[in-house]
């Protein structure tokens, strides 16, 4: 028997509430959004249950729920208004120049999309692995950041289960990274908040935290980036996931301490972080439920924020990609095995600490040389990779429907050893989503260093 499909019952454009005067002018991407131009957008969203009211009226409390969604939506775009246009190329053959930038004028908006699904919120959250239906709560599936110029740089798509509704957000990777779409989602949010309180008057001109949207470019450069191509053909790739099975694993504050304190003394310090802690357990144990021979290499990489360590720093408000994979020293498996946590959690913490300001610009003066695009296929199959973050505000984005259950995200940027660090639902516990082929998965399921640390997500 075939599980219920998502219905797709309308779909409609948001513009901006009004346009400012900058929306005339083109918004450039930087060398750090250029380089996403291959890749999936992100998509991340938000599992609410129906508050009681909506039992009783059904069709009023959903109608209204989308208009006051709407409504907050074209505000939230005034202030991030590139998120409302579309990609526009400009060419030049000989010599190859190829210039990608956004138009804030001439699009139609961001997308808005509502669909309904046969499925109460325990089909959603029960099963062990997440379900794939999860994947069709998001627009653009498979779309590259490329896909700009056909399709919006943004969709909400909000999917009504029998008691639940999800709220899924697809976001053009060039316009920005983890913590440049979590801030548009928590403005949104402040936005509806302040709405739904009759704040008619405040909530169009003042937000807690306007993003800055002026560029960062190095000394000498931009804001006009040619990347050295004629055709999309020449740096675009699509990506098809292999099979994988998807999970959530719990970890409770009390058991990051524990993990923690364990790094720390068998390193002989006190510098590891908790999150560096269990970034070096996911290593290990995949690493382990892998089965690799001793001398292959492995490492592990942590997705970084550039923001804070550029000199001068930029602000943490600032909208566009600053981010970088932290990549740990190359080791065999064999050694990283025989070795503990504090070990795995040192070299982590060893080449964060390396990651300064000198050494971000080494990297974007050698990107401007040799400008390339990044593939998600670019990802070695035998590391691992910590992608977002739990410092982002994921559950303080409410919108008259209480604190989320659940995040879940869409098929973007799936790939084995991939994992996505969310915060947890109680205050100071951390959520993973893992993605491994399914005989490592059921490996890792049985890893008793992996197992004691990690719990099953209660909803």
């Amino acid at each position: 028997m075939n599980s219920p499909s998502v219905k797709y019952i309308s779909e409609c454009f948001v513009q901006p509430h009004h346009a400012s005067e900058e929306t005339k002018q083109p918004f450039y991407l930087t060398p750090g959004d250029l380089a996403m131009l291959s890749v999936h957008y992100i998509q991340k969203g938000l599992l609410f249950s129906k508050p009681p009211e909506a039992k009783l009226e059904q069709e009023d409390f959903t109608n209204s729920l989308l208009e006051r969604l709407k409504h907050s939506l074209s505000i939230a775009l005034v202030h991030f208004y590139p998120l409302a246009g579309r990609f526009v190329t400009e060419k030049n053959e000989d010599p190859p120049l190829y210039l990608v930038y956004v138009d804030c004028n001439n699009s139609p908006g961001a997308k808005f999309i509502y669909a309904t699904l046969d499925m109460s919120i325990s089909d959603i959250l029960s099963p062990t692995d997440v379900p794939s239906v999860v994947q069709s709560f998001f627009d653009h599936d498979r779309a590259v950041n490329h896909d700009g110029h056909t399709m919006s740089l943004l969709t909400i798509q909000v999917t009504e289960l029998v008691d639940g509704i999800f709220i899924g957000l697809s976001m053009n990777h060039c316009l920005g990274d983890g913590t440049s779409y979590w801030h548009f989602f928590n403005i949104w949010s402040e936005i509806f908040q302040a709405q739904a309180q009759g704040d008619h008057n405040n909530f169009v001109l003042n937000i807690s935290r306007p993003p800055v949207l002026k560029r960062w470019f190095p000394d000498g450069h931009g804001p006009i980036i040619n990347l050295p191509f004629k055709h999309s053909d020449e740096f675009i790739g699509r990506y098809e996931a292999p099979k994988l099975r998807e999970r959530m694993f719990h970890f409770s504050s009390e058991s990051i301490a524990k993990l923690k304190a364990k790094a720390n003394a068998e390193s002989n310090t006190t510098k590891i972080s908790s999150f560096k802690s269990l970034s070096a357990l996911m290593w290990r144990s995949i690493t382990r439920a892998r089965g690799l021979p001793r001398d292959q290499g492995t490492s592990c990489r942590l997705a970084a924020n550039n923001r804070g360590r550029l000199e001068p720093p930029l602000s943490g408000d600032y909208f566009g990609n600053s981010i970088h994979p932290i990549r740990s020293e190359i080791v065999p498996a064999g050694e990283l095995l025989e070795h503990g946590l504090g070990w795995a959690a040192w070299k982590l913490h060893e080449a964060v600490v390396n990651h300064n300001d000198k050494l971000i610009r080494e990297h974007i003066d050698g990107w401007l040389k040799s400008p390339a695009v990044y593939q998600v296929s670019f990802f070695d199959p035998l590391s691992v990779m910590m992608g977002s973050s739990p410092r982002f505000n994921m559950y303080g984005n409410q919108f008259g429907m209480g604190k989320a259950l659940a995040l879940r995200s869409g098929y973007a940027h799936k790939f084995s050893g991939k994992v996505s660090s969310y915060e947890g639902r109680e205050e100071g516990s951390i959520d993973l989503e893992v993605c491994l082929p399914p005989d490592a998965m059921s490996a890792l399921e049985c890893d008793s260093e992996f197992m004691e640390a990690a719990s099953v997500p209660r909803y």
